[in-house]
């Protein structure tokens, strides 16, 4: 709940910029519009191709596609993704994987979605090298306490696995698990394709949609530069607990864009026209979808 009320203090400091952007949605034009929501639809199809490449067995198509549909919903529920991966830990189970095959194909999924993020993002920063600057990006000062909280995770985390002789052995069980499936899916190339071409797709599908959402509303910002803006704000916010990314997305995105030459009301414009086709317009049917899935023990 902190981030969140940390996020509503920032929206009521700078009401009048909300409010301008606000304004600005009546400008949009829709066949961009339309073209965006098409994109957003083709991330749930990516989203179910890196999941079926995750795991060896075929899994049902129709209720796979569907799963990712209602992950969406349920990420919006639990911090950092958790919703999602409760969603489709759920489905791998139901359809008879074992849970710490479940596990460990949730973990390669996770991987290659991360590795696919980084890779398109360091693609495009070395295509567009000036299309970000980081020191708009980073507040004064911020710099030395953030390497400093990224340096004490693996020393916290080697400390507890030393004090912990349980975790360790459950962590190595777990490991041997996880290589055992992912040399099972690569060693079949239509799994492997669909592993590593779900994971690059679906992030650019999400740049696709921020741009073509530009587009609508005019934003005179190049689309190399929007696609760098969007994967550099939610790789700078994954380590921000907040459900679905609910408002921590929404701050970086608008700061993101104002750092590639955009204008505060318009990139504002631009981000509630983004999260609002990509979030809460399916929130609802991801809802009810989520909960037939449930009723009919497909979850």
């Amino acid at each position: 709940m902190l981030p969140l009320l940390l996020v509503g203090v920032v929206a009521v400091r700078h009401r009048s910029v909300l409010a301008e952007g606000f304004g600005h949605l009546a400008t949009a034009r829709w066949p961009w519009l339309l073209a965006a929501a098409g994109a957003t639809c083709l991330t749930w199809v990516a989203a179910a191709c890196t999941r079926q490449g995750a795991v060896v067995e075929r899994l049902p198509r129709r209720r796979l596609l569907a799963t990712q549909f209602a992950a969406g919903a349920a990420n919006h529920l639990l911090p950092t993704g958790l919703g999602a991966s409760a969603v489709n830990l759920r489905f791998m189970t139901v359809c008879g994987l074992p849970l710490a095959r479940s596990s460990a194909a949730l973990a390669l999924y996770l991987l290659a979605e991360s590795a696919g993020r980084l890779a398109l993002l360091g693609a495009l920063l070395f295509a567009f090298p000036d299309a970000l600057s980081l020191g708009a990006l980073l507040p004064e000062g911020a710099v030395g306490p953030l390497m400093a909280v990224v340096g004490a995770v693996p020393v916290l985390a080697a400390v507890a696995l030393a004090l912990l002789p349980r975790l360790r052995g459950a962590l190595a069980s777990f490991l041997r698990t996880a290589l055992g499936e992912a040399r099972s899916v690569h060693a079949r190339p239509a799994r492997a394709l669909a592993l590593w071409g779900g994971a690059l797709a679906f992030p650019a599908l999400q740049a696709s949609a921020l741009v073509l959402v530009g587009r609508s509303l005019g934003l005179g910002v190049p689309a190399g530069h929007l696609a760098v803006a969007y994967l550099a704000a939610t790789v700078a916010v994954a380590l921000v607990p907040t459900p679905g990314g609910i408002g921590s997305v929404e701050a970086a995105l608008v700061v993101a864009l104002v750092a590639t030459g955009g204008t505060a009301a318009v990139a504002t414009a631009v981000v509630l026209a983004f999260r609002l086709l990509t979030v809460w317009l399916p929130l609802l049917p991801g809802a009810l979808t989520l909960a037939v899935l449930v009723r009919t023990r497909v979850i």
